[in-house]
């Protein structure tokens, strides 16, 4: 599976600590490797889809401040994760 990175969240990553962008890092490889569903089962990383304005999104956990933001989306036969932003979550 392919992910891809939105302008805004390239940005986000730049400005971001580095054991932030680290976990990220490995988040994304493992959605490459393994496929989204084995990304999905680690606990650690709490997928949950999003809902209101984000309504069809999913994000994952990457601290207790920090998430991404991706959506899933079909380019004719390429599968692929499309993540839209890498940010500090307002509680």
């Amino acid at each position: 599976m392919r992910v891809e990175l939105s302008s805004t969240a390239e940005k986000q990553l730049a400005k971001i600590p580095g054991h932030i962008v680290r976990k990220f890092a490995l988040w994304v490889d493992l959605v490459s490797v393994e496929g989204l569903a084995a990304a999905r089962a680690v606990p650690g990383f709490r997928d949950h889809g999003l809902k209101g304005e984000w309504q069809g999104y999913r994000a994952i956990r990457l601290s207790a401040a920090y998430r991404a933001i991706y959506q899933e989306r079909q380019a004719g036969e390429i599968h692929l994760v499309y993540v839209e932003e890498v940010n500090k979550h307002d509680y």
